[in-house]
């Protein structure tokens, strides 16, 4: 998976996240697709929310499996932060249980959330079942210095 870079003039701000699904995923045989780099692009410094969201799959050989799901960011021990040199963009990780969804349950760096419900294969059907919300809030742009945030977040399922 390559990484997604965001170009900004000097006085936006400009994100970038790189989102990794661990090798573990499969050993465990629980699998997700659909997942892709999230690139926020120049952000306004007029501290409004912004929200990027995509509908993935979690998916294994047993319908209705259940599984959790754990987010670790790049920041240090394994926060949800971007960075700029010395400088960092806090930013906060959801996930809901059906696709198509602009809010969720917020993760908290390094703990399971458990008891999600999977498909069976949802690349054979080409469905997608839960969703992965990305939110920096507008207080935190407002109090960010200018230039590119550049991140990356691990997403690892886990049979329940």
């Amino acid at each position: 998976m390559s990484g997604v870079r965001a170009h900004a003039i000097p006085t936006c701000l400009a994100v970038a996240i790189l989102l990794v699904a661990t090798p573990s995923v499969r050993a465990q045989n629980v699998n997700i697709s659909n997942l892709s780099d999230v690139d926020f692009g120049a952000l306004p410094t007029t501290g409004v929310d912004q929200t990027k969201t995509q509908s993935v799959c979690a998916y294994s050989g047993l319908l209705g499996g259940k599984y959790s799901v754990t987010a670790t960011g790049s920041g240090a021990g394994g926060a949800f932060t971007l960075a700029n040199g010395g400088a960092t963009l806090a930013y906060e990780v959801q996930w809901a249980g059906s696709s198509g969804q602009t809010s969720g349950t917020n993760l908290t760096a390094g703990s399971a959330l458990p008891g999600q419900t999977m498909l069976l294969s949802c690349p054979v059907i080409g469905a997608t079942d839960a969703s992965l919300i990305l939110v920096i809030r507008g207080t935190a742009i407002v109090a960010a210095r200018a230039g590119n945030y550049n991140g990356t977040l691990t997403i690892i399922l886990a049979a329940n």
